[in-house]
């Protein structure tokens, strides 16, 4: 079974590393080279995604310079929009307003998601509220790289055995936490590893 939608890039060869932070990746925080690093594959449309969202922002308040939080597409094929909303987010990246459009996409998920039509309109309106240049948006939008930069960490994120979101990597070892104090008892424990 393939998880691959319309970024279609072409799978790693067998055996090759695959780095669960690629050099575009998106830092949410950003504490160093010294800190660990928690890495969520996630999709927009994914109701345990936007569930999991709170969490992960408490993790970034209270880690706030002790731990990297990225963030990496991995639109699901089931959900309509996803991938809509992952080229609009990353649309709005390229006007340095990742983390903005992205907490917008959570903000708003009960509102356009689980839809069947392109929901590519409503999201250009949160790029209007932002504050973003609409022509830029729209030439980003529509930049076959722009699909292909998301197919890139779709593809990255199938590599490493992700199947679904949101799947959460701690100095690059898969985590399922539980709650958030199984969250935070594992980002303790990464941090001591660092003593």
């Amino acid at each position: 079974m393939t998880l691959v939608t319309g970024g279609r890039n072409a799978p790693p060869p067998p055996g090759a590393q695959v780095p669960v932070v690629a050099s575009d990746s998106h830092y949410l925080s950003d504490a160093g080279p010294d800190a660990p690093v928690l890495v969520e594959f996630l999709d927009f449309e994914c109701e345990a995604c936007a569930a999991a969202y709170p969490l992960v922002e408490q993790i970034r308040e209270e880690y706030d310079g002790r731990l990297s939080v990225v963030a990496r597409y991995f639109p699901l094929p089931g959900h309509a929009n996803a991938e809509n909303a992952a080229v609009a987010v990353e649309a709005a990246a390229g006007q340095g307003a990742f983390e903005a459009m992205y907490q917008r996409m959570y903000a708003t998920q009960a509102q356009w998601g689980e839809q069947q039509q392109s929901q590519a309109d409503l999201f250009r309106t949160f790029a209007a509220d932002l504050g973003l240049d609409l022509a830029a948006y729209d030439a980003a939008v529509a930049d076959p790289g722009t699909l292909s930069r998301v197919g890139r960490d779709l593809t990255d994120g199938q590599a490493l055995g992700v199947q679904s979101t949101p799947t959460f990597f701690l100095d690059g070892q898969r985590i399922e936490p539980t709650s958030i104090e199984d969250f935070r008892a594992q980002v303790d424990a990464a941090l001591a590893q660092r003593r």
